[in-house]
C-alpha cells in the first residue's frame, strides 16, 4: 500500500506559477512511475504529466508541454509538479498518482495508488 499527500495548490492569477508537491508513504521501498493528473468541473480526470522510476523519462499531456515541469526525489519519495504560465484553463483539482510499474503511462488505470486532490485556481 502506498499513500500519497498532495500540497501546493491554490489561487493564483493567469500567468503565474504554482509549485505541487506529492509525498508517498508505505510501501516505497520498490520502484513506482508517479504522475499528476486533474479534473476540472464538469469534466473527466485527464493525464498531466508522468515520470519513470530508473530512467526517469517524462510524459506530458500537450496542453502544458512547455509549461509544466515534473520532478522527482527518490531519495524523499516525492515528486513535484511546477506550473508556469498558468491559465485560467488549468483550473482543476490535481491528484498525485502511483504505478505499480517503473514505466509511466498516461491512462488513469495504469495508476493504482491516488491521492486526495489538492485544488489549483487560475483567475483571469
Amino acid at each position: 500500500q502506498v499513500r500519497l499527500v498532495e500540497s501546493g495548490g491554490g489561487l493564483v492569477q493567469a500567468g503565474g506559477s504554482l509549485r505541487l508537491s506529492c509525498t508517498a508513504s508505505g510501501r516505497t521501498h520498490s520502484g513506482y512511475a508517479l504522475g499528476w493528473f486533474r479534473r476540472a468541473p464538469g469534466s473527466e480526470r485527464e493525464f498531466v504529466t508522468a515520470i519513470s522510476w530508473g530512467s526517469g523519462r517524462t510524459y506530458y499531456a500537450d496542453s502544458v508541454k512547455g509549461r509544466f515541469t515534473i520532478s522527482r526525489v527518490n531519495a524523499e519519495n516525492t515528486v513535484y509538479l511546477q506550473m508556469n504560465s498558468l491559465k485560467a484553463g488549468d483550473t482543476a483539482v490535481y491528484y498525485c498518482a502511483a504505478s505499480d510499474s517503473w514505466v509511466a503511462g498516461t491512462r488513469t488505470n495504469e495508476y493504482k495508488y491516488w491521492g486526495q486532490g489538492t485544488q489549483v485556481t487560475v483567475s483571469s
